[in-house]
């Protein structure tokens, strides 16, 4: 946020180009002298029961995205900090003398303990792996994956920051909370699905550029371009996600930082850029909820309504229940994100109606369907 609107630009697009260039290099590198599927995802390998990630592709990804993550592109930095839980308990996992089904439960605890720790929520991190990696099927699984993720969110509560996420005050509830939370479900359904279209046009788009290095040095000179004009769109939004959940913003700014923040995201992921999408994904629902219900304020009674962070907090579960189609998720960690657990009733019917309509267009969510297998 210091540097000047010119630099801003230029340190995105270095970094995109820095970061293409150690995927290029890295990528073959890591299929010298080897073969077999050599850059399998860890949803695909827990889903498929595996823990033979490539240590090279690790390496490489995790590098690349520490290069975007920290240059600013659009990005979370969950999926590379999970990326390295999952592989390191898949090396764990390969050196313990036990029974195959249970060194792939070692791995999905990795998962687990990843996301747990990432976003101080344990039993998300639980929910995650049951949801989105095995789909309930394994039962074998269930106690130790709760375990791992409680000792890893113990850890960073204990050396880290002994609090949620996101701190905000108690935001007290309106009798009118389940019907705007069933209208919040409608258009946060519908913006979600629109958000993995768009993620998977721009990715469709920047395939057209066979190198590289050009594709993330062109998406990170674009970032840089659009963060000149509104800073707030550099890097994975936390700071802004927080200071919509302390209220006070207007609703004219968000709205411009909105509509940026998802082209940015589209730029940053759509050009391989290495990096998460559920922190910009809850950047979007907390931004929206506080403009729809800033906008509504004018035109309806305010105590109708309520406090908007309120719509801000149901906006963040029901945008993430959307972009991923795991409902149970998106609900367990935006309350444990946020200490609202108030609001779980109206977060719950948010995030149904929001996935019954995401699922309707057919379009595929961000880690696929578990009963599909691998991609």
């Amino acid at each position: 946020m210091s540097l000047t609107p010119s630099r801003r630009a230029l340190v995105c697009c270095a970094g995109g180009l820095l970061a293409g260039y150690i995927l290029e290099r890295g990528g073959r590198w890591a299929t010298r002298g080897k073969s077999g599927d050599l850059h399998l995802d860890y949803i695909d390998a827990a889903r498929a029961g595996r823990v033979d990630l490539n240590d090279r592709t690790t390496l490489t990804r995790t590098l690349s995205a520490l290069v975007s993550v920290g240059t600013g592109a659009s990005i979370g930095r969950e999926g590379p900090m999970v990326q390295l839980a999952a592989w390191l308990s898949g090396w764990l996992a390969r050196l313990v003398p036990i029974a195959s089904e249970q060194r792939s439960a070692i791995m999905v605890c990795g998962i687990a303990a990843g996301i747990g720790s990432a976003y101080h929520a344990p039993v998300a991190g639980v929910v995650f792996v049951l949801e989105l990696a095995l789909g309930f099927f394994a039962r074998h699984t269930v106690a130790p994956v709760l375990i791992a993720s409680a000792t890893a969110s113990s850890l960073i509560y204990w050396l880290v920051e002994p609090r949620p996420l996101y701190t905000m005050a108690p935001v007290e509830m309106t009798s009118t909370s389940l019907g705007v939370a069933l209208l919040a479900g409608l258009l946060f359904g519908a913006l979600g699905w629109g958000l993995i279209a768009l993620l998977e046009r721009s990715k469709a788009l920047f395939a057209r550029i066979s190198s590289l290095p050009l594709r993330l040095g062109l998406g990170g000179l674009l970032v840089g371009l659009l963060s000149a004009g509104v800073p707030q769109v550099w890097g994975n939004g936390y700071s802004v996600v927080s200071q919509v959940l302390a209220g006070g913003q207007a609703w004219s700014w968000l709205a411009i930082v909105l509509v940026c923040k998802v082209a940015a995201t589209a730029l940053s992921s759509g050009s391989g850029a290495i990096g998460g999408v559920f922190t910009p994904a809850l950047f979007v629902g907390a931004t929206a909820g506080s403009v729809l219900a800033q906008i509504t304020s004018l035109y309806m009674p305010a105590a109708w309504l309520g406090d908007p962070r309120g719509l801000a907090v149901i906006g963040m579960a029901a945008v993430l229940s959307a972009v991923t189609h795991a409902p149970l998720m998106a609900i367990v960690m935006v309350l444990e994100m946020t200490n609202q657990f108030q609001f779980t009733i109206p977060v719950m019917l948010a995030c149904g109606v929001a996935y019954a309509v995401s699922t309707q267009f057919g379009v595929r969510p961000l880690y696929g369907n578990p009963i599909e297998g691998p991609r």
